[in-house]
């Protein structure tokens, strides 16, 4: 790679409060940088905030705090009173936002590790703290205030929101490596004239005199469509420091690990929800005036090997997809008080206007073809779902009249209900044939070339592969959008689909299966199948108030009979959701992400017949710039197909990056020593690897023969605790999937609270440095321990097929014992041949010299190695060294020396 992600200086953050002011001190996990924001207190409605944007020692920040204290104590050299008081440890800022009365700050007070990506660690918000800004002497009451406070924490921060310090989780894999791998001129022409914005003593030997001794950090702006605190951040972002503005995105994050034989495969699966048109299922259907569709959800599967995690050397590889409504304008009527309100359509869009803004905006993120597969039903008896079908044919036959041919939508009906009544039909087969055409289409992304073996033996399915295949590797061009009435059920089975069809091509050109196929019931697809029902489930929360009704195993017929009382709870459950509480929770989502703003003279919130305005900005004021009804794509998008126009390296994309030069050896762009963390000390069983699912441990069976490998068809009974449903795993898949509909989070071992009491501004965390090659046990307080260790550690008679402990048969030992004659018979050294010694009166001796390295074929005559004069000097030195006799130190040993001191102390 040409450059590398920039890491967040900003990571540990203690708010410390004087009368007038708030200090916010943040600094990153080594603690030797530290950054201060000055917060005003005396305003009772504006937002005054002052980032100096220097960069502080320890020793710095300490005297800053001690002085703060001395200069706010109410009489002078009195000790009792503080004058500087430290109010809460936080991880991070998710915004500012103001409702009547002054603004609030909304810190993230605990975190949870939910997966890492080549080191980048990605946490799940567990708990925030909402802190009022203004000093109760200047407040201005409202007797609102309060009810706005209890709509916005509605809002529940602590269910499926994550965030990362270095990794951009609002673009694709695909995206951010792209960036990384941008060539050097390009880069140079990005980079930014300043360095660094504090004070360097090694200015005199900067980068720019060093020429290209330095290494390039690049930072890319988020993709504010899945961004969901941009409104909360809008306040502070041009204001501040850019290592304290933190995003966050809102959806489902899981990932495994594949054992494959002892090697760690990670299968990470990360669902982004978009913040436009965001809400409820009955409420929100359909798209709105600029194109964005309700329950538009980008599913991202990534796999890598673990075992090398630099994004520049690694094996990564990743697939996406998307999810999202019917993009016309089209509604369901909910008082009815019916399960299933009719279907209507509100505005005739005879020239597609919607659609062509939708699929404009996939055109630029992901390129051509855009491929739809829709699985509303088709024959019906009274007209319901086939209105949506019939609008939609509608409008992609019109949009592809002006399209170039190689480059149309391309789209897929398929009523996937009545292919699941018959009895004659495999629903799943027939879903394979699709999933396997699609993959076919869009191709996938992989950042290495094919490998070697590939070539030499080509897979028919290999070399029909689509999308784009560059030096560096494959890039995945084109998507698959998937969508059914409510975008639940249905979608979430031909997503998983889909995306095992993907796994497999992902693994094969990883060089881990010697085929593209992936068979059901393997250890790999049992565990891919749960991560897809823990994200199902999740999204249906999120968006339809239950977990799903129809599951993978609802479809391949072998869900159990308890299954169906199941499926009715969730069906009751969901309507229950949907008649009584989704207006609350849509009030609630309104007002977070800024769609509604609260002001005095205005109708509330809760006063709205509707909040249809609110969505479709043409209802207020008509668009300024009309767009065509032919050319509906954005200037420049069709020049660049297949390849996205986001990914392309012209001037409008440019902008979109910093860019900044560093000594390779700075924390900014360190991720070895950011994930490894040597400067803390770590407890071994609370690191995260151990606490992943793993297939050996959780999916295979434990008497598995002499086939451990991932890839072997099991018997449905021969399975591992998590298929199976045990207890306390169950129970740990609940917690983590809790959502905006769940109660709030019990405090759990992971997520531990930021404490008051710590004066060092350290909070500590279960996450801990992560030894990615080992897989041991991981041992619980739950008085399980011998149960787990049991799943794990079997005996070599059930993992080989063989007992070791066995006496070797006659057989083996005759032949071990013609061996060794062999090799005496070839080695005897005569005695008369040797000068005589008193010391050894025997006749024969074997004279065997150790074995170090060969030099001819002959495995007991054997030379020193050569070793090359660097080696003798270094080693002469280090001899010297330990007598005292120190070597005079060069040059290259004073700029590391230098470059150690300012990282640590400057």
């Amino acid at each position: 790679a040409a450059a590398f992600p920039l890491i967040s200086s900003v990571q540990k953050l203690v708010l410390y409060e004087t009368r007038a002011r708030y200090f916010l001190v943040g600094s990153n996990p080594a603690e030797t940088k530290y950054r201060v924001l000055k917060i005003d207190r005396t305003e009772p409605k504006d937002l005054v905030i002052i980032d100096d944007k220097h960069v502080y020692t320890q020793q710095e920040v300490r005297e800053l705090l001690g002085r703060l204290d001395l200069g706010n104590r109410t009489k002078i050299g009195q000790k009792g009173s503080s004058g500087l008081s430290r109010a809460v440890s936080a991880f991070g800022i998710v915004g500012f936002v103001r409702f009547l009365e002054g603004y609030y700050i909304v810190l993230i007070t605990k975190r949870r590790k939910m997966a890492d990506i080549g080191g980048h660690s990605i946490y799940k918000i567990e708990d925030t703290n909402m802190i009022y800004i203004p000093n109760d002497s200047v407040r201005v009451s409202h007797p609102d205030e309060a009810r706005y406070l209890r709509i916005f924490q509605n809002v529940d921060l602590s269910s499926n929101f994550y965030f990362s310090y270095s990794y951009d989780l609002s673009h694709s894999l695909q995206y951010n490596l792209t960036v990384l791998r941008m060539p050097l001129e390009t880069l140079k022409t990005v980079t930014t004239q300043t360095r660094q914005e504090s004070f360097d003593i090694f200015e005199d030997e900067g980068l720019s005199t060093q020429g290209g001794s330095g290494v390039f950090g690049i930072c890319s702006k988020p993709y504010e469509k899945y961004v969901w605190n941009g409104k909360l951040l809008e306040a502070v972002r041009d204001t501040v420091h850019r290592d304290w503005l933190l995003y966050i995105i809102h959806g489902f994050c899981g990932q495994s690990k594949l054992l494959i034989y002892g090697r760690p495969i990670y299968v990470t699966l990360i669902a982004r929800r978009s913040s436009k048109f965001a809400g409820t299922r009955f409420l929100k259907r359909g798209s709105n005036s600029e194109g964005d569709v309700a329950n538009e959800v980008e599913t991202e599967q990534i796999l890598y090997d673990a075992s090398v995690m630099s994004f520049s050397v690694g094996s990564y590889s990743s697939y996406v997809q998307v999810r999202g409504s019917v993009p016309l304008y089209w509604s369901q009527d909910i008082s009815t008080m019916m399960p299933k309100p009719p279907i209507t359509l509100d505005q005739a869009d005879p020239f597609a206007h919607v659609a062509a803004l939708h699929f404009d905006q996939m055109l630029q993120r992901f390129g051509s073809p855009i491929i739809i597969l829709n699985l509303v039903k088709e024959r019906e008896k009274r007209k319901h779902e086939r209105i949506l079908s019939e609008e939609l044919v509608a409008a992609v036959t019109y949009l592809n009249q002006f399209l170039p041919p190689e480059h149309a939508i391309i789209y897929i009906p398929w009523d996937m209900a009545k292919y699941t009544k018959s009895k004659l039909c495999n629903v799943l087969d027939r879903l394979n044939v699709i999933a396997e055409s699609v993959v076919k289409k869009t191709g996938f992304f992989v950042n290495r070339p094919d490998s070697y073996c590939s070539i030499l033996r080509p897979d028919e399915k290999w070399n029909e592969l689509g999308g784009c295949v560059v030096s560096t590797g494959r890039l995945q061009t084109g998507v698959l959008r998937t969508n059914c009435v409510d975008c639940l059920d249905r979608t979430n089975t031909a997503q998983f689909m889909v995306g095992k069809c993907a796994l497999a091509y992902q693994l094969y050109s990883l060089g881990l299966i010697d085929k593209p196929n992936l068979q059901f019931d393997t250890d790999a697809v049992r565990l891919f199948e749960e991560l897809y029902e823990d994200h199902g489930d999740t999204l249906s929360l999120q968006y339809g108030g239950s977990q799903l009704v129809h599951r993978v195993k609802t479809y391949r017929k072998i869900a159990p009979w308890t299954q169906h009382s199941k499926d009715i709870m969730q069906t009751l459950s969901r309507y229950y959701s949907n008649a009584f509480s989704d207006a609350d929770r849509q009030d609630s989502i309104n007002l977070f992400l800024g769609v509604f703003k609260p002001s005095e003279g205005k109708p509330h919130l809760w006063e709205l017949p509707t909040d249809f305005y609110l969505h479709h900005k043409n209802t207020l004021s008509p668009s300024q710039t009309r767009q065509s009804y032919t050319y509906w794509w954005t200037a420049g998008v069709l020049k660049h197909l297949p390849l996205p126009f986001d990914e392309v390296i012209c001037a409008e994309n440019r902008r979109k990056l910093t860019v900044k030069k560093f000594h390779k050896y700075e924390e900014e762009i360190d991720i070895h020593n950011e994930f490894f963390r040597p400067y803390e000390l770590t407890s071994f069983d609370e690191t995260f690897c151990l606490a992943m699912t793993n297939s050996t441990r959780d999916f295979m069976p434990k008497n598995v023969g002499i086939d451990p490998s991932p890839f072997t068809v099991r018997k449905p009974d021969e399975t591992g605790k998590s298929v199976l449903g045990n207890k306390n795993n169950r129970e740990e898949t609940v917690l983590q999937r809790k959502t905006a509909a769940s109660a709030p989070p019990p405090p759990s071992e992971e997520a531990v609270s930021s404490s008051s009491e710590d004066d060092s501004g350290t909070d500590k965390e279960d996450e801990g440095a992560v030894s990615q090659r080992s897989t041991p046990v991981k041992v619980t307080d739950t008085g399980d321990n011998t149960k787990i260790t049991e799943n794990v550690v079997q005996s070599t008679k059930d993992v080989y097929g063989v007992n070791l402990s066995d006496i070797p048969s006659e057989d083996d030992l005759a032949i071990y014992t013609r061996f060794v004659q062999l090799g005496q018979g070839q080695h005897k050294q005569d005695k008369g041949s040797q000068p005589f010694s008193s010391k050894h009166h025997v006749d024969r001796v074997i004279n065997l010299t150790p074995i170090s390295s060969f030099s001819q074929d002959n495995i007991y005559e054997v030379q020193p190695p050569r070793t090359d004069r660097k080696s003798i000097e270094i080693f002469h030195a280090h001899i010297q060294a330990g007598r005292g006799n120190m070597q005079p130190l060069g040059k290259d040993d004073f700029l590391m020396y230098r470059e150690y001191i300012r990282n640590r102390y400057m």
